[in-house]
Order: structure tokens, then C-alpha cells, then sequence
């Protein structure tokens, strides 16, 4: 695995050939449904993300001069039940009136007649999205600052009142672990390019050995430091971001999840394999898990190897659905064909763990 590249994450640039769309038909749309929505439209793109294209909207001129962000699904042929920008949509409106980060929903558009693929247009934060892991260049305190915030937003997460919230439909309440491996085992058949030996060994043996422990919470499913947003100078987030894979679900998942980089390093966000931790002020996972056990009353995790392992395998049936979108042409960006290699490194990671 490479260590951690910075180049074109989240670079805007100029719509990709494969993602444009008729941009006059989308003004018009914005026009009808988007609060506030004037002046001429201009649309770029994000070029970081591998799933759902993002795009930048820019207004000029009579009542311009705003920003907003467009999410959409993308071209071509989809694996059944990924993309779902509806869910996306629906589960940051239902949050605005949490404690928990997120923009403001703008317009959901499921009428294919617009710009040829469901969307939603959301609010355009301007602050600080953090990619490196190791947060290069900040004090001790800043980093400690910063990991303390991950830790208590995602805390905050799992404690949200389902029913409060409108979301007890956003999913199936109960056996999320059955459930999951089920659908990334799916998933995994329909974009498989080789024979990868521990994805067999790791399909076998997680449904064999899934923990008693069947909390319930939101999940966000892809929760880490590089799908949030910080404020432009202090250490507070402003926005969870990429709700994609969110779903009621189990909380441990989502920590294992986000606790990731401290066992493997990844071709896009890096590691915290090597990190001082007595020096960087970036907690030691034992010390992570332990604040986020006091923050929702969890005297302590057993089998934390199994959340681990079903986290690395999970997203190693996800980047191998990047790598077959790639080979297809029609990932969100010029990365996916690279990611060849990396499900077998994942799959080895996760089955290391495993084996503990």
C-alpha cells in the first residue's frame, strides 16, 4: 500500500466527460425548488470521492453569488442497493434538528427527466476537510483537540432517539451483522474480478462468529476523519458528510470503522500505524474506544477483533465495487482503475485480525 496521496482530493475541476448533464435543465429546476436560488448557474466537480459524483454550483450575477453542493448517482449500470442519495438526503434533513453536524438539505430531485440520475442539492460549508490522518503541521493539542470531536460527534450519533428523530424506517432494527455480511458477500460476487483467498476464508467465518451484542443506533457506515468538516480555525466540526452507507445499524460497527487506521494503511487516508501517540497528541486506539465507552455508558467492548475484521471486510467489498466501476468506465473518479490490488491487502488485513 502507498502511503496516503494528497493530489486532487477534493480538487474542483471541470465536470468529467462521462458525468455532464444538461446544466440549463438543472437551473431551471433550481430555480423552481431551491431556496434563494438566482443569478446563472456554473457547475464544477469534486474530484475526491469514488461512489457519488459531487459537484460545486455556483451562482452569478441578478441575485447570484451563492454556493451550494449537488450529489447524484452515477452513470451507467448500479449495483442494487448502492447509491441511494434519497437516504442520504432523508437522513441529514432528519439530523438538522439533533445535536449531531450537518448541512442544510436544499431539494431531493428523483425525477430522471432533470439531469438523468436522482440528486439532492445541500448547503456549501466553507471549512477545513481534513484528510491526513496524522494532521501534519498542528500541536499535540490541537490533534488531541480534533480526535476528542471525532470521538464525541460519533457518540452523539449512536445517541440519537430513532423515533425522535423520524428515522425508526431508515432500516431494519436487529441482526445488522447477519444482515450486512449477507449484502457485501452480495456485493462482492457482483463486481468480483479474481479469487481472493481470505475474502473466502472471511465470508465463511463472520457469520459463524458474530457477538451477542445487538445494540441499535444509527450508523453512519463511513464514519472517519475525511468525511467530516472542521471550522476554518477551531478544532469544532461543523459537518458529518457522505451518508451514503448510513443505515439503523449497529454503533460498534461504526466505531470499529473509524478505528480502522490503526491496524492497516489505506491507499487514499494513510495510517496511524506508526503515529507516537505519547508525543502527536493523536489518542492510542485503547484510548479512543475507552472515551467513546464513557461518552455513550459502555463499561467496555468485547470481541473487538470481529467488529475490526467485519469493518476491513466490508470495505474491501467496497473498493472492489470502485476497482469493477473503474474497469467499467464509470466510477466518480480516475483513481478507481488503481484500486486492483488494494481488496486483497484489505481482505488480508481484516483475516489477520480474525485470526487472533
Amino acid at each position: 500500500m502507498t502511503q496516503k496521496g494528497q493530489a486532487a482530493a477534493g480538487e474542483i475541476v471541470e465536470v468529467r466527460e462521462a458525468h455532464r448533464f444538461d446544466e440549463k435543465k438543472l437551473e431551471a429546476y433550481c430555480r423552481e425548488n431551491v431556496e434563494g436560488f438566482g443569478g446563472e448557474l456554473s457547475v464544477r466537480q469534486f474530484q475526491g470521492g469514488q461512489s457519488n459524483p459531487t459537484f460545486l454550483l455556483e451562482t452569478s450575477g441578478t441575485g447570484g453569488g451563492k454556493k451550494y453542493v449537488l450529489r447524484k448517482k452515477p452513470p451507467g449500470k448500479l449495483l442494487a442497493s448502492a447509491h441511494q442519495v434519497d437516504r442520504e438526503y432523508k437522513v441529514m434533513k432528519a439530523l438538522a434538528a439533533t445535536d449531531v453536524p450537518v448541512p442544510k438539505m436544499y431539494a431531493l430531485c428523483q425525477d430522471s427527466e432533470v439531469i438523468g440520475t436522482d440528486f439532492y442539492i445541500m448547503e456549501h460549508l466553507d471549512g477545513r476537510v481534513l484528510r491526513d490522518p496524522t494532521l501534519p503541521g498542528m500541536s499535540a493539542g490541537e490533534r488531541a483537540a480534533i480526535y476528542d470531536q471525532m470521538n464525541d460527534v460519533l457518540a452523539r450519533l449512536h445517541s440519537v432517539d430513532l423515533k425522535a428523530a423520524g428515522l425508526e424506517d431508515f432500516g431494519k432494527p436487529g441482526n445488522y451483522f447477519e444482515r450486512q455480511i449477507g449484502r457485501w458477500t452480495k456485493q462482492y460476487r457482483a463486481a468480483q474480478t479474481d479469487n481472493i483467498e481470505e475474502m473466502e476464508h472471511l465470508i465463511d467465518w463472520l457469520p459463524q462468529n458474530i457477538p451477542a451484542d445487538d445494540s441499535v443506533s444509527i450508523a453512519h457506515g463511513d464514519y472517519r476523519l475525511e468525511n467530516t468538516m472542521f471550522h476554518k480555525t477551531e478544532p469544532r466540526m461543523i459537518a458529518v458528510l457522505d451518508w451514503e452507507l448510513a443505515t439503523i445499524g449497529h454503533p460498534l460497527a461504526d466505531l470499529a470503522y473509524n478505528c480502522m487506521l490503526y491496524h492497516m494503511e489505506t491507499f487514499s487516508q494513510g495510517t496511524l500505524m506508526n503515529v507516537n501517540f505519547a508525543e502527536s497528541g493523536i489518542p492510542a486506539e485503547q484510548d479512543y474506544v475507552a472515551d467513546y465507552c464513557r461518552r455513550t455508558g459502555r463499561e467496555g467492548i468485547e470481541n473487538w477483533n470481529f467488529y475490526l475484521a467485519f469493518s476491513i471486510f466490508r470495505l474491501a467489498s467496497i473498493v472492489q465495487g470502485v476497482y469493477k466501476r473503474g474497469l467499467d468506465g464509470n466510477a466518480s473518479s480516475d483513481k478507481a482503475t488503481q484500486y486492483g490490488e488494494v481488496a486483497g491487502y484489505l481482505a488480508r488485513t481484516a483475516w489477520d485480525l480474525a485470526k487472533r
